[in-house]
């Protein structure tokens, strides 16, 4: 079968400054491998994408080195460069609520839709202080894994999935909230009158992935948003209510991982496992081809105004990825493109893979044989 290039819109390549976890060849090696024609790449480098010179700096280096075609989003600290950034057409503007108060955010917001043309903000939606002080609540507790599931309690998502909500209807600014994790978040979405724009993503490992994960694979399963239990995660049942997909690719070292778990940094690696996943669960008649193509190609394209992207169809970029939907295997990390060789889906056993990716027309994977590309910037 062959279905339009994948499009990741979460992806954390590490480049610049932390390259000895990923760099743009090797995360997009991983893309390729895993299907995927364009990613979006998030601005938490080393320094952070804030800035119109970090922004070129960092184009330059994808450039360089991005087999696929990729996006940039840019971090949002000193406002005062909003209004140079926008002008270089980031993916979005990205806010991580865990770190910033309120008034922050409403002064982000206000700036942000006070530019010429329509901006998308991208949110991490965990309220700060909650996530303090949960935090200093369960460090006292000790270090077992499923402590970190509460540090990051399900009400801190909620708190800020509503400051969101309330803060776009506020400014009718067009929003994007990453890495939903809870019912009762999604539920939030479902409820609110969209006379704006508000479109919500979920991640490989929340969809298929619990607290039970943290118990069995400690901190290599530590991410943010936590995994969650049955109570609060969502579910296959939910993707109707979801618009994409995206990996949150975060790659770390396998000895950074096993640190302490509260020195462990948080982040799953997800471009080689993503796409089998989810053939597996068609196979497993849980969700159709339809869905996917939605989740991982139309809406990203749609909801990151990707020019060429998405679809087969006349006129648009030549990017697709050929299926081999009955072929079998286990996940391995240690043959994975990307640096980062852990994962907590390890051992799964998959049916359904990516065999062959074409970018613009050619072939830059075929049978996990990675091949040179230039990748292009999306928005160029």
């Amino acid at each position: 079968m062959v279905l339009p290039g994948l499009i990741d819109a979460h992806a954390h390549l590490r480049d610049p400054g932390l390259t000895y976890k990923e760099n743009f060849r090797t995360g997009t090696a991983a893309a390729a491998a895993g299907g995927f024609t364009t990613v979006l790449d998030m601005p938490n480098t080393k320094p952070p994408t804030t800035t119109r010179r970090r922004f070129q700096e960092k184009l330059k280096i994808a450039e360089k080195k991005s087999l696929v075609d990729f996006g940039l989003h840019v971090g949002v600290d000193d406002l005062e460069h909003v209004r140079q950034i926008a002008e270089l057409r980031p993916a979005s503007f990205k806010i991580f609520m865990d770190t910033v108060d309120r008034d922050f955010l409403m002064e982000a917001f206000a700036t942000i839709k006070g530019l010429d043309e329509k901006h998308l903000i991208t949110l991490h939606a965990e309220d700060r202080d909650m996530v303090e002080h949960c935090t200093n609540v369960m460090k006292k507790q000790g270090s077992q894994p499923v402590l970190y599931a509460q540090a990051r309690a399900p009400r801190a998502e909620v708190l800020a999935v509503k400051t969101a909500l309330s803060l776009a209807n506020h400014y009718k600014q067009r929003i994007h909230l990453c890495h939903l994790s809870t019912k009762k978040a999604l539920k939030l979405l479902e409820n609110t009158q969209k006379e704006w724009s508000v479109t919500a993503e979920i991640t490989p490992h929340h969809l298929f992935l619990g607290i039970g994960s943290l118990e069995e694979y400690g901190t290599l399963a530590k991410t943010n948003p936590p995994l969650r239990d049955l109570e609060h995660k969502l579910g296959l049942k939910d993707l109707g209510l979801i618009d994409i997909i995206g990996t949150d690719h975060a790659p770390h070292t396998l000895e950074e991982k096993k640190q302490d778990l509260w020195e462990a940094p948080s982040g799953i690696p997800n471009l080689e496992t993503t796409f089998p996943l989810l053939l597996t669960q068609y196979n497993q008649g849980h969700i159709t081809i339809t869905d996917i193509k939605r989740l991982l190609c139309e809406k990203p394209a749609e909801i990151f105004k990707l020019p060429g992207k998405g679809h087969i169809k006349t006129a648009m970029d030549a990017d697709l990825v050929v299926v081999d939907l009955k072929r079998e295997g286990v996940i391995e990390p240690e043959n994975f493109h990307s640096k980062a060789k852990y994962s907590p889906f390890k051992g799964f056993k998959i049916k359904g893979m990516p065999i062959m990716t074409l970018v613009r027309g050619k072939v830059v994977m075929k049978e996990n044989e990675i091949f040179e590309n230039h990748g292009k910037f999306v928005y160029s």
